[in-house]
């Protein structure tokens, strides 16, 4: 067995159930076990502790039963008190190591977020966060020594754990803390869920009604690991389009919707417009920036011109840097390191994480910091689109990705990438952009194009997408084509 091949840089991803022909099953409950005793014993080695506490929870996979089983069962051999959440959240599963009651060494989250349904993974934390990719590496180079050891050291447990409600807790103390108007601030107000059947269902009933919110007309607040309805991500276009359905539909005030593992987040309007990407980036940023004027807002490589502009005319500094939430959400705690402050950093897949909760990407406190911020502007008759209404939209944007067919995928891409470095010195209207992060990032400022366009590699596949956004009609397809142009050379690369 490839171990490495579990790796998805910092966390572990693999194929838990048969589904796709010529797939292999790599994630079965026997690599789950040998993964609970590397762990434990990567964690002894940190800590120095010969016994520890390990919380472990799941999304709604089919497979995530098995794996949590083998987990626990794996830690517990290796004397471990084990506390099973069941059906939780990643965030709550981070939440679980700084419980001052629980005393948590470490967590583990079954999930595989918004990948196929025959997918599923494992997320890695401690107090001090999320592990890196160094972390899962050492981990997974000490896990085969672990396959099929059947030892058992005394004084391991495994213990049924109701987590979930005190995280659910936390989440309407901090609502009702923050909108200071009474027991039920959302009172009035008809706020649809969308959990896509993944772990978020639990929104709706714990954390809204008991805020006052009516949740007629949520859907999907079932677990069910076929995800029979959508795929539970705030990406996805038929995801948003259904939430946004639901909204208008019921009338509602507001729309929510959650990927698998709760989190990433989006939400949608009274008139059923998406505010995800871009916009929700917008929306968070006005708020902090409000709060913490002069704030760095980080975010990934993708994001918009328009975007730099609405942050730059709230006095905030926009800094872009790598796709990858953890990518984003490090560069944020660096920044603040060296003292210049941030206090969010943003995806545009939805991972949130604000300094104020400990730079966790955390969908639901992403929403219960926004339903604050609603319910403040409810009492002067606005709402939360009424933030970014001068958030400049472009006219047209595109993806494409160019599959690589070349053994060093690696190698090639950056042969690519910095050929279009060098070429696009002469093309008319075009100016590198600097600083730059990842990829090149080109302005195409002609009258016929008006826009800009990222060529990067992707964080593991053999792909290079490129994005292209422009504010002119038929903008984009200029800008492809002169691109097209450039790489037509490189006959490895395949759209």
């Amino acid at each position: 067995m490839d171990w490495k091949k579990l790796q998805n840089g910092s966390d572990i991803r693999g194929i838990a159930l048969e589904g796709v022909e010529g797939e292999s099953v790599n994630l079965t409950a026997e690599v789950a076990g040998a993964l609970a005793r590397a762990f434990t014993a990567w964690l002894m080695g940190r800590n120095g502790q010969t016994s520890q506490i390990i919380a472990v929870g799941c999304d709604s996979r089919l497979s995530s039963p098995a794996l949590v089983k083998a987990f626990a069962e794996g830690a517990a051999a290796m004397g471990c008190r084990v506390l099973d959440f069941g059906m939780a959240s990643t965030p709550a599963m981070f939440m679980s190591t700084i419980d001052e009651e629980l005393r948590v060494d470490g967590a583990v989250m079954i999930t595989a977020s918004h990948l196929p349904w025959n997918r599923n993974g494992l997320k890695f934390f401690t107090a001090a966060g999320g592990l890196d990719k160094g972390d899962i590496r050492e981990i997974l180079e000490m896990a085969p020594q672990f396959l099929n050891t059947t030892g058992r050291q005394g004084g391991g447990s495994i213990e049924p754990t109701d987590f979930m409600r005190k995280y659910c807790g936390f989440l309407t103390d901090y609502i009702r803390r923050g909108a200071g108007i009474g027991s039920q601030p959302l009172k009035g107000m008809r706020v649809i869920v969308d959990a896509g059947n993944g772990a978020g269902g639990f929104f709706a009933d714990q954390v809204l009604e008991p805020l006052g919110a009516d949740t007629t007309g949520s859907q999907f607040l079932n677990p069910d690991g076929r995800f029979p309805n959508h795929i539970p991500n705030p990406e996805n276009e038929a995801a948003m389009a259904s939430v946004s359905k639901a909204v208008t539909d019921n009338r509602a005030d507001l729309g929510i919707i959650f990927d698998t593992d709760v989190d990433r987040s989006a939400i949608v309007d009274r008139s059923g417009s998406p505010i995800n990407r871009n916009a929700l980036i917008a929306l968070i940023a006005a708020v902090i920036l409000r709060e913490h004027p002069g704030s760095t807002i980080v975010t990934d490589s993708v994001t918009s011109d328009g975007l730099a502009e609405f942050i730059g005319r709230r006095q905030g500094r926009h800094h872009r840097f790598r796709r990858g939430y953890k990518n984003v959400i490090n560069e944020a705690i660096r920044l603040n390191g060296i003292g210049e402050e941030s206090w969010l950093a943003i995806e545009t897949s939805g991972h949130a994480a604000l300094r104020e909760n400990h730079f966790l990407d955390d969908g639901a406190y992403l929403v219960a910091k926004l339903l604050v911020e609603a319910a403040r502007l409810r009492t002067e008759g606005k709402e939360l689109q009424d933030l970014i209404a001068d958030l400049r939209q472009p006219c047209e944007s595109k993806e494409i990705r160019f599959g690589i067919g070349n053994a060093d995928f690696k190698g090639y891409g950056q042969t690519v990438l910095d050929h279009l470095k060098a070429s696009c010195t002469t093309q008319p209207g075009w100016q590198l952009v600097e600083p730059n992060y990842e990829g090149v990032r080109i302005a195409c400022t002609s009258p016929d194009e008006q826009g800009w366009l990222l060529l990067r590699q992707s964080l593991h596949d053999p792909v290079l997408p490129l994005n292209i956004e422009s504010d002119v009609d038929g903008g984009i397809a200029r800008i492809e084509q002169r691109v097209m142009k450039l790489l037509a050379g490189f006959k490895d690369l395949k759209r």
